[in-house]
């Protein structure tokens, strides 16, 4: 077993740390379970708090160009009050909830794009210091899925799939970012749209699902986005047709192109400027050939494992500022 060490806060010879979680991916609102497992250092300590972070990379805007940080999506405190004697061992096990809003970065075994992990922190003698990172795999709620696999049916491919820090307006989202999915339309409907994007906002009930189309610009017009929202209960998924479902939606979506001042009966419309905070953009495109939605080149789930230790160790001051305003 190898332990890693904890060389900041805690100083060299303090404690260290090795996370392990069940293997499998999670599901949104669904149970993450594994083992903290401890090995004290050159001295006795008290260990006062542990707590696992779920930590994300997202898209962000700054003054002059488009950067990706760290932001802390769910803080769980999973242990604590104890004393860890000098090179001892001590193994603290765990099962927590995550937010049902929590990113999808997998379908059918392959990666999407976004990348979520689970950072453990220990307090000890009120000093913080994050230790062991793991790589978090989240699969697709049966409704999302459902979703997905209805678009690739009629036609739509799976372009890329990316975090956005901000908030979607009119919805109930809870998270300070929402995950874009961007599906490239059929031959049949790629003269009037350029793409769609597909958001899931899960709660215990259902989906909120906002569908956004880019439009193409005319001989005499500018593009522009229309924007609608649907929703979908959870109970609904093995009495729906779904590609009938889906084809209704993209029918309404695409013709609020003629009637944007006008939203059709039932369908939210908000306009141009729907999503507050910054960020528009892909990170990753991610999916491997026998994905339902669609296939292209990127990066698998194993590069994304190997990789995720550098992709976040350089924001470290990031993810300190977002998790207090989420924890």
């Amino acid at each position: 077993m190898v332990f890693k060490k904890l060389l900041g806060a805690l100083g060299v010879g303090g404690p260290s740390v090795d996370t392990v979680l069940e293997p499998g991916p999670a599901l949104p609102g669904g149970l993450v379970t594994g083992e903290v497992r401890l090995r004290g250092g050159g001295s006795d300590v008290t260990v006062d708090r542990i707590s696992l972070l779920l930590v994300a990379r997202v898209e962000m805007e700054g003054q002059d160009e488009e950067q990706e940080g760290t932001v802390v999506l769910e803080r769980f405190t999973v242990g604590g009050g104890f004393r860890l004697a000098e090179e001892a061992e001590h193994t603290v096990s765990f099962t927590v909830t995550l937010p049902w809003e929590t990113p999808i970065t997998e379908l059918h075994g392959q990666h999407l794009g976004p990348v979520l992990g689970i950072r453990t922190e220990l307090e000890v003698a009120g000093a913080r210091d994050k230790g062991d990172l793991d790589a978090l795999a989240v699969g697709p709620l049966p409704a999302q899925e459902a979703i997905l696999e209805a678009f690739g049916q009629l036609g739509y491919a799976f372009r890329s799939a990316d975090l956005e820090l901000g908030h979607i307006r009119g919805t109930g989202q809870q998270l300070p970012c929402y995950q874009e999915i961007e599906i490239l339309p059929p031959a049949g409907h790629a003269h009037a749209v350029n793409e769609i994007e597909v958001t899931f906002i899960a709660t215990p009930g259902g989906l909120e699902i906002v569908i956004e189309a880019d439009k193409r610009a005319g001989l005499f017009s500018d593009g522009h986005d229309t924007v609608h929202r649907f929703t979908a209960s959870h109970h609904a998924v093995p009495h729906t047709d779904w590609n009938a479902q889906v084809d209704a939606w993209l029918k309404e979506v695409i013709a609020g192109h003629e009637a944007r001042a006008t939203p059709p009966s039932g369908v939210e419309h908000y306009g141009d400027q729907h999503r507050s905070g910054p960020g528009t953009g892909a990170v990753v495109a991610g999916v491997a050939a026998g994905v339902a939605v669609g296939v292209v080149g990127g990066m698998v789930a194993a590069e994304v494992v190997d990789e995720i230790g550098d992709a976040f160790e350089d924001e470290e001051g990031d993810e300190d500022a977002g998790g207090d305003d989420e924890g």
